[in-house]
């Protein structure tokens, strides 16, 4: 495994990340720190639900995309980014096996101890093929991929749409910047449709959501000696139909004063004042394209289910 992560590389990044944004005019909280261990499991709990439509989508798509995608790119290599438990992925690296291509596979995930796991059970899934977990953000680290020829990355699940428009152009440049011209990225991206299908996917009447947006809170308390009472405060997800984004927030119940020992910080919370965790941005196909294009790709294949709810797209670096 390689790390290019540490934790005193991540207990800097979050004193940084809390530090600006419980002191900014509009509190936020960045959405990588949902994913601990307990917000790692969460999460996948989330992908289960009737009302979370994105993974099972996505993996429909993939699933008949799949053959598909290994003859276009006859990869030898796949990345991935933000990785998880994997569990898409091994669609393209069965497709890609049977192709008789791929020789290696490379996740990439924040979550050292959930990608540890993950890749021992790749390992004993795939004997032949080499696997090397890579400790790291992929908003940080794409320049220190494993190097190599005919490489696709696959940046699955929607993340991209947890990033605002200037993180995504950035975020795109730089993994242009880190292929070589030919090479694939392969982009998941949930689509623009009715938010009566939008909202209850994050809002769920089970309270899965719930729990994993408040789960940063405890990742705080713990790392940085605050004390929020996560009971404090109530899970909010709403569409924003301007900048065509989901908002996760957290709404104070109470009017009270939160400490941060560890910043030597106290944040004072108004009754009903909300603290944005997260936005999952929803996107067209044009807008892709525009997007793709601006950092150097070219969106040559693109794939979606009968009610176009999910778009997976297959762009070329030029």
């Amino acid at each position: 495994m390689i790390k290019l992560l540490d934790d005193s590389d991540l207990d800097r990044s979050l004193r940084a990340d809390v530090q600006a944004g419980l002191t900014a005019p509009v509190k936020t909280l960045p959405p990588k720190w949902f994913y601990d261990n307990r917000g790692s499991e969460l999460f996948e709990e989330i992908t289960r639900l009737p009302e979370y439509y994105p993974t099972r989508t996505e993996r429909a798509v993939l699933a008949e995309a799949a053959p598909e995608i290994a003859r276009i790119t006859d990869a030898k290599t796949l990345v991935e980014l933000g990785s998880g438990s994997s569990e898409k992925t091994r669609l393209l690296l069965d497709a890609m096996l049977a192709r008789g291509t791929l020789g290696s596979f490379v996740p990439l995930d924040v979550s050292a101890t959930f990608l540890s796991s993950s890749v021992e059970t790749l390992i004993a899934e795939y004997p032949g093929l080499g696997v090397t977990g890579v400790v790291g953000d992929f908003a940080q680290h794409l320049g220190h991929l494993p190097d190599g020829d005919d490489r696709v990355v696959a940046f699955l699940g929607g993340t991209i749409g947890n990033l605002v428009p200037d993180e995504r152009a950035a975020f795109l440049t730089s993994l242009r910047q880190a292929l070589h011209p030919g090479e694939w990225l392969l982009l998941g991206a949930d689509l623009v449709k009715d938010p009566a299908v939008l909202v209850p996917a994050y809002d769920d009447a089970a309270g899965v959501t719930a729990a994993f947006n408040r789960n940063v809170l405890h990742v705080v308390n713990r790392a940085l000696g605050g004390d929020f009472d996560p009971s404090l405060f109530e899970h909010v997800a709403l569409w924003d139909p301007q900048r065509e984004w989901i908002e996760m927030r957290l709404r104070s119940t109470v009017a009270q004063r939160v400490r941060i020992a560890g910043l030597d910080l106290t944040v004072p919370f108004a009754e009903g004042e909300e603290m944005r965790t997260e936005i999952s941005a929803k996107f067209r196909r044009a807008g892709l394209a525009s997007e793709l294009g601006a950092a150097g790709f070219e969106l040559r294949h693109w794939w979606t289910d009968p009610r176009s709810w999910f778009g997976v797209t297959l762009a070329q670096a030029v």
